[in-house]
């Protein structure tokens, strides 16, 4: 082969390379306008996100979402999942006990969560569904609640209503507030 038709390959190799790498860049680019969430980058982007969570090396939960970001800034660090979250509970035998599901997810801060949009809790223990606006977990004090009003469906199918709920953080005990609607006489 000759210098020649050996340096005509290379650059083409080189220049495919090239084109390839300008390519890849631009690909780049139109990934961070995906990230944007309100006008805001996010510093730290993650899709299709598993989190498992234990304690004392047994499962509490497991957290999916399709996307989280976490925004940091000198004063603060914000984390949100924009595309929606999914909690499974476990109880202490391993077994799991509710699913959580919700539109919008964030982090008020450091031991406050924030769940809106839809928000949904199926308790696998005993058939019973939980649907508000908001739910709030507090880690610190290891409780969800919500001050907003609440549907709870029955197993049974019956309907009762109220004005927000009370319930340990894996939903294993959980209260209704103020609850109204149909209410069986053994649920007393």
């Amino acid at each position: 082969m000759s210098f020649r038709l050996k340096y005509i390959i290379k650059s083409i190799i080189i220049a495919s390379c090239i084109m390839m790498l300008f390519a890849a860049c631009k690909s780049s680019g139109s990934k961070t306008q995906l990230l944007e969430y309100e006008g805001k980058f996010p510093d730290e982007s993650a899709e299709n996100m598993t989190i498992t969570v234990s304690d004392s090396a047994r499962t509490s939960f497991i957290v999916t979402t399709p996307m989280l970001n976490r925004y940091n800034s000198d004063d603060t660090s914000y984390v949100d999942c924009p595309e929606g979250i999914s909690i499974i509970s476990f109880n202490d035998y391993g077994r799991r006990q509710a699913i959580i599901t919700a539109g919008y997810a964030c982090q008020i801060n450091n031991n406050l969560f924030k769940a809106t949009d839809n928000v949904v809790i199926f308790d696998l223990a005993n058939g019973d569904s939980v649907i508000t606006d908001e739910v709030i977990w507090d880690q610190r004090r290891r409780v969800i609640y919500s001050t907003k009003s609440v549907k709870q469906v029955k197993r049974d199918g019956s309907v009762n209503y109220g004005d927000g709920f009370d319930a340990d953080e894996r939903f294993t005990r959980y209260t209704i507030i103020h609850p109204h609607g149909e209410m069986v006489g053994y649920d007393f």
